[in-house]
């Protein structure tokens, strides 16, 4: 099951530490199943953005399972990869970053011919396999056409995919400087947000310091700065949390308001269900 979190800082840059495959049961059961690999997004003092990650699975790699990931930003997307389209490559790994973004997919569809046609050029921004990096090329495709809209580009991409294509998830993190985008499409795969005020975490003094299934996050700076994270599971050690509704898209903006609207309240055409034994399923 892929595991998206994304953090915003707001204007202020924190340090941040991910441990991406911190799992409190067993590791190696568990990254037999789930790991194609992991990694972190984040911008640099210019804003500029910076991708940390690394295909390998834990059971392969004994410091994968104890070094963190360590990046100081104002805005931060990570990744836990379980591979549904494209092999175990340094190019297949999130997150991605084009035009200065970042972006992660939690889930799939199918049917990549239709949808390499409809990128014509913009298909040369693809370096890999997965299903993921042409969905993101699609919404830089829309975000272009619609004059640099973040927003209307993430919900005109996933509209063409849900009328088009089979769909079993198009969950989604896009991050710019200071500002990120979630989406949660459709109901299959959970995503939450929640929005802290400085000094929020139950440890205040430890500022963020959370963890969930599959991993934690580390940000010391947190207990005397508000921030929004928002993660496919609940975080613990942070109440509060609000599970999107599916269709919802949400935008946290710099000053860490956050802005929610339902863009796709319809289901998808070709909708590819999971079973109840799939274990991407997600309350």
């Amino acid at each position: 099951m892929c595991r998206l979190l994304g953090l915003n800082a707001g204007r202020e840059p924190v340090s941040a530490s991910f441990w991406l495959v911190d799992a409190p049961d067993s590791l190696e059961v568990q990254s037999h199943r789930n790991v194609d690999g992991s990694g972190i997004g984040f911008f640099d003092a210019s804003g500029a953005p910076v991708l940390d990650k690394q295909p390998e699975p834990a059971f392969a790699d004994e410091e994968f399972l104890r070094e963190a990931k360590r990046a100081r930003s104002v805005t931060f997307v990570a990744h836990v990869r379980y591979a549904t389209a494209g092999s175990r490559t340094l190019a297949n790994t999130h997150p991605f970053t084009m035009d200065g973004r970042i972006m992660a997919h939690n889930g799939g569809f199918g049917d990549l011919g239709t949808l390499e046609r409809q990128l014509g050029r913009y298909r040369d921004l693809v370096r890999g396999d997965t299903d993921s990096e042409r969905y993101f090329a699609l919404m830089t495709q829309q975000i272009d056409a619609h004059d640099g809209d973040v927003a209307a580009g993430i919900t005109a991409a996933a509209r063409w995919i849900a009328a088009r294509l089979p769909v079993s998830s198009l969950n989604t993190i896009v991050a710019t400087a200071g500002e990120l985008w979630a989406l949660r499409y459709p109901g299959q795969h959970a995503l939450h947000i929640i929005e802290r005020p400085a000094g929020a975490s139950s440890r205040a003094e430890a500022g963020l310091h959370a963890r969930s299934t599959t991993s934690s996050v580390h940000a010391p700076g947190l207990h005397v700065l508000p921030s929004v994270l928002v993660a496919s599971e609940e975080l613990d050690g942070e109440d509060g949390w609000r599970m999107l509704a599916s269709g919802e898209l949400v935008h946290v903006r710099p000053d860490l308001t956050v802005e929610s609207a339902m863009v796709l309240p319809e289901p998808p055409a070709r909708l590819v269900p999971l079973p109840a034994s799939n274990p991407n399923i997600d309350t």
